[in-house]
């Protein structure tokens, strides 16, 4: 069985996902909200470009740190306005080392970057890492609502990913051959397989000032990602939770998540199957439904044999609003223990 009360208790970082409308959002939020009412200061984060966190709160949020609830803020992290400010920084940086006839095609290529695929999931991910590293004073939780299949998998790789984007942009740069040279210390092997492997400090020998604070600048970003990667790898630390309904296709998405989390040594806490059907015994459809979710649920029993699982009901009503959600967070606790 789930113990929720345990895991908010223990854990430093909780990451809540699942496939698309099956209640993570709200099942994220009443998570914060119980872990908030047993005392931990909590930041509730939402990187669903839809806003889904709003509307389960009822009230606006935005990209701001949000107080919704004592020792509770709340954050929404906008795909659009993450990759604005993430590629502003990148020229920022990059124009010190522009020449005047280079900064018009430098602009032109953070724009066609902005839209070229995973711009965003670098962007947000990147933003995370930070609030991950930046919140560890600040907070006793942090409950991100986000897809873990999805945004986990990239988080792994993106260290490759993101010299290797960065070797392009450095390279259109004609004076930057000894940068270039240095290249290779930003990804030893250039291999996915390999993402926590550090670099050496003695590559920037040899560089001039300007060389060696860019180059300095990108090890600092690598080395946020490779610590961000070893916390979500830490049981002690980090725990992911599935949502579900008992139905096929998001069973399906579960165990293949599932299973590529615990292949890439992610430590899965559990399972919420959400909006199982009450017992009722009123009409033959109920009954064929009933029926039909029972073989679901076993399903499920098998699939994901071994995980923790929590069952929520189905509610007469839309969960909606702070004292909705803080009433189904207490249902939360209740049910594990």
């Amino acid at each position: 069985m789930l113990n929720l009360s345990e895991l908010i208790a223990e854990k430093r970082l909780l990451m809540v996902g699942g496939k698309g409308g099956v209640g993570k959002t709200t099942l994220a939020s009443a998570i914060a909200f119980a872990a908030a009412r047993a005392g931990k200061r909590v930041l509730l984060v939402s990187t669903d470009p839809a806003h889904s966190l709003a509307d389960a709160l009822s009230r606006p949020i935005g990209g701001q740190i949000t107080r919704v609830y004592p020792d509770l803020d709340a954050l929404e992290l906008d795909p659009d306005t993450e990759v604005d400010a993430y590629l502003e920084r990148v020229f920022q940086q990059m124009r010190k080392y522009a020449g005047p006839d280079q900064v018009n095609e430098l602009q032109r290529q953070l724009r066609l970057s902005s839209q070229s695929p995973g711009a965003q999931e670098a962007a947000i991910l990147e933003r995370m890492a930070r609030l991950i590293e930046e919140s560890e004073q600040r907070y006793d939780l942090l409950v991100f609502d986000t897809a873990p299949t999805g945004h986990t998998l990239r988080l792994l790789s993106l260290p490759e990913v993101m010299a290797a984007w960065t070797d392009g942009l450095l390279k259109h740069n004609k004076r930057s051959e000894k940068l270039g040279k240095a290249l290779a210390h930003l990804t030893p092997g250039r291999s996915v397989d390999n993402p926590m492997k550090d670099p050496h400090d003695n590559s920037l020998e040899g560089l001039d000032d300007r060389s060696r604070e860019l180059t300095e600048t990108l090890l600092a970003r690598q080395r946020l990602f490779q610590r961000t990667r070893r916390l979500l790898a830490d049981a002690s630390h980090s725990a992911f939770l599935f949502v579900l309904t008992p139905e096929k296709l998001p069973i399906l998405e579960t165990e293949r998540a599932v299973e590529s989390l615990r292949l890439s040594h992610i430590p899965v806490a559990g399972a919420i199957i959400n909006r199982v059907l009450p017992d009722l015994e009123d009409s033959a459809f109920w009954a064929a439904r009933r029926e039909r979710q029972q073989r679901h649920l076993e399903d499920i029993q098998h699939r994901l044999a071994g995980l923790a699982t929590m069952r929520v009901p189905l509610f007469e009503d839309d969960v909606q609003g702070i004292e909705a959600l803080v009433q189904l967070g207490d249902h939360l606790l209740s049910a594990g223990t």
